[in-house]
């Protein structure tokens, strides 16, 4: 049996972790190892909210293990450097995304697919080989493997940017590998929430023209007008989903909740691809029929490789590629979980940890 994570390694940190799957995070003391080999220690600054996180801390996937310290999407600065580390040096800029250990032996690691390794290790509620936790980044610090570390761009911000760490690399590396990425072409994006906001962005910047799909038919001022988006398409009209049939090469799919994909296949073109990178948690139903009338594909991606993250980070700092987000204190975390579930965000919450946490752990307590 594992050592309690309060003892097992020597760097003490603190977080806020959920206990039960009620999902509520408070203070929780616990420890990291410390920086050797080729590991990076860093100072977190920004941790972004993914919905996935909102998932985990609940179990709607029913694998969480507790405590649970999620955060996936982190960007900060390093503060220690094991003695076989090349890539990076104390002061450097870096992102940790979904991802902090592989094989590194696979034919996956070995052709930088390592978010498809079958011995993966996200960056929280997975066991390193040692047997211990994962715990994210809405905690003080990180220490990760150099491999698993983004180089950050220079003048790119880090609030705004981390989000890209989860949210963009979910978006432009299917984008890229199923060759929505040409100029021209008509992508369709579906629902426009921390993802989907992220692949109008891209896709715009890739020459796409871009229609994006939402229940609310609110948002499409702010699709066309802020975001870029070429047109709006309200799902809830029968009359202009019908006459947007057979218009699409290509659409993301972002939504995270359980939702008929039909009208979404019907809209493609023949040999048109539906991208499905929302993660509900319950399984879809697949329309056989009418993927066949076309020869249509539905088909997901994961993340993406590290060779293909840091490409993305790059790019979306050549084309001022950011997410819009929203700064939050870690006292706040709650609040933003709750406002989540229901939406309630443009587009991406950002935790303010280097600014925040310490005063809030100390004012709230410990565990």
């Amino acid at each position: 049996m594992a050592s309690s994570p309060e003892l097992k390694h020597p760097v003490k940190s603190f977080a806020w972790a959920a206990r039960d799957k009620s999902g509520v995070l408070s203070p929780f003391n616990f420890s990291r190892r410390a920086a050797d080999g080729h590991d990076v220690q860093l100072k977190v600054l920004y941790c972004g909210i993914c919905h996935s996180d909102l998932h985990m801390i609940k179990n709607e996937w029913g694998f969480t293990e507790y405590p649970i310290v999620p955060g996936h999407e982190i960007a900060g600065v390093v503060t220690e450097v094991g003695r076989k580390v090349q890539k990076f040096k104390i002061g450097d800029k870096v992102g940790v995304g979904c991802l902090v250990g592989s094989c590194r032996n696979c034919n996956k690691c070995a052709t930088d697919l390592e978010n498809y390794c079958p011995a993966q290790i996200l960056t929280y509620g997975f066991h390193y080989t040692d047997g211990t936790p994962t715990y994210g980044g809405y905690s003080d610090i990180m220490v990760v493997d150099e491999h698993f570390a983004i180089r950050w761009p220079e003048n790119f911000p880090l609030d705004a940017g981390c989000p890209l760490l989860c949210a963009g690399i979910s978006t432009y590396s299917p984008l890229k590998y199923f060759e929505l990425n040409k100029p021209g072409i008509h992508i369709g994006v579906v629902g426009l929430g921390g993802l989907g906001h992220v692949a109008v962005k891209f896709a715009k910047a890739f020459g796409a023209k871009v229609t994006v799909i939402s229940t609310s038919a609110g948002k499409k001022q702010e699709a066309i007008e802020k975001l870029g988006a070429d047109s709006f398409l309200p799902s809830g009209d029968p009359e202009q989903m019908q006459a947007a049939v057979s218009t699409m090469d290509g659409i993301i799919d972002t939504i995270s909740a359980v939702h008929p994909i039909l009208p979404f296949i019907n809209l493609l073109v023949p040999h048109g691809k539906l991208i499905v990178v929302g993660a509900p948690e319950k399984p879809l139903e697949l329309p056989i029929y009418s993927l066949s009338m076309g020869r249509k594909i539905v088909t997901s991606s994961s993340i993406g490789g590290l060779k293909e993250t840091q490409q993305m980070i790059d790019f979306a700092a050549k084309h001022n590629i950011l997410p819009e987000v929203e700064v939050i204190p870690i006292d706040y975390v709650n609040t933003a979980m709750e406002r989540l579930a229901k939406g309630d965000v443009k587009y991406r919450f950002v935790i303010d940890i280097g600014n925040t946490i310490k005063s809030a752990f100390d004012m709230n307590g410990n565990s």
